[in-house]
């Protein structure tokens, strides 16, 4: 089954290339940037030179919907809102890993994304690719909107508590990134004397994964109330950790909510519940589309506390993208995506 990546230049379209790689269904037919036209991925990329010798072409949608069924778009938010409905009318199955698909409402995006909104149409032909809770209507999709990065790791360990505590009354999300969260393109904050040995919060209370987040959240639970999150940028390359604390109205324990994810996630297998008083790391899921979440009930505040860790180029990307693309294309989920992570 032949698939094409645009933006192939990105950290998402590097790891794009590398899951297809070991994928026994897709074979990459071609790679696309706006930049590179006519330069071989391989010699701009060394690590790729024994599985690809691809040039990179111009974004031409008629060409790649003659070759491909499948096309993933790596790009930077505000680019896929234009190649989506380009792609739909090709019909050729669309996977968006930016932003610009994943709320609903367009003057939310624009609020928090200062960008002019895709067309509401596209929009909602999008479904939220939050493969764990959506996969029936991945499975029936022609585009899919790709969750980011913090939602993914956010999401996936609020999920069995909103949908089991009809009264949440606090969310507060404290999560962490490594450098690669931010792109490929420097930046002064991302300048290595700026980051090395170094921690800092950024975007406060202006992160625009904040609307993705609190949009899914209620729809598990029409009374979930607006979360506290804060984003932190730290000295590694990959990796995020979310550590979320919650109110309820109801009494629980540790060995309760243990139980709840351990029965929740016991036949996802991306989703890996740590036993019960341990707590996963960043490096327990390096390179890898697992999630791994501990859970711990702090019964002098009555707070549970949830920490979920995931590789944000791979379940917060890449890997998450191909779990999508598996489960539209009625692939095996685990499909080009078994590698264990890499550690130390």
């Amino acid at each position: 089954m032949k698939v094409s990546i645009v933006g192939a230049t990105g950290y998402g379209g590097l790891e794009l290339t590398r899951f297809i790689n070991n994928h026994a269904v897709f074979e990459l037919e071609s790679v696309h940037s706006s930049s590179r036209t006519g330069e071989s991925i391989a010699g701009e990329y060394p690590h790729l030179k024994s599985i690809t010798d691809h040039l990179l072409q111009e974004i031409d949608p008629e060409k790649i919907a003659k070759t491909s069924e499948v096309v993933f778009l790596a790009t930077p938010n505000g680019i896929s809102k234009g190649l989506t409905p380009i792609f739909q009318d090709l019909n050729i199955k669309v996977i968006d890993l930016s932003g610009d698909l994943r709320i609903k409402d367009r003057g939310q995006y624009q609020a928090w994304y200062k960008k002019e909104p895709a067309d509401q149409k596209v929009i909602d032909s999008a479904v939220y690719g939050l493969s764990e809770w959506n996969r029936e209507a991945v499975s029936k999709a022609g585009t899919i909107a790709n969750p980011g990065c913090f939602p993914t790791a956010s999401l996936l360990g609020l999920a069995p508590i909103l949908q089991n505590y009809e009264t949440v009354c606090d969310i507060i999300i404290d999560a962490k990134t490594g450098v690669s969260g931010a792109g490929k393109a420097p930046s002064a904050s991302t300048h290595f004397s700026e980051i090395n040995e170094n921690i800092k919060i950024y975007k406060v209370h202006e992160h625009q994964h904040v609307p993705e987040i609190e949009q899914q959240c209620l729809l598990w639970n029409p009374g979930a109330p607006n979360i506290s999150f804060s984003a932190h940028l730290v000295p590694m390359t990959r990796g995020i950790m979310a550590t979320m604390y919650i109110k309820t109205n109801q009494e629980t324990t540790s060995h309760e909510i243990w139980e709840l994810f351990r029965h929740t996630y016991e036949k996802h297998p991306f989703v890996r519940i740590h036993p019960q008083g341990s707590f996963p790391c960043t490096k327990h899921v390096y390179g890898s589309n697992f999630c791994d979440i501990g859970t711990a009930v702090d019964e002098r505040t009555g707070r549970i506390t949830v920490v979920s860790v995931i590789d944000n180029l791979v379940k917060g990307a890449a890997g998450q993208a191909i779990q999508n693309a598996n489960i539209m294309m009625g692939i095996k989920e685990e499909e080009g995506l078994t590698q264990l992570p890499l550690y130390p």
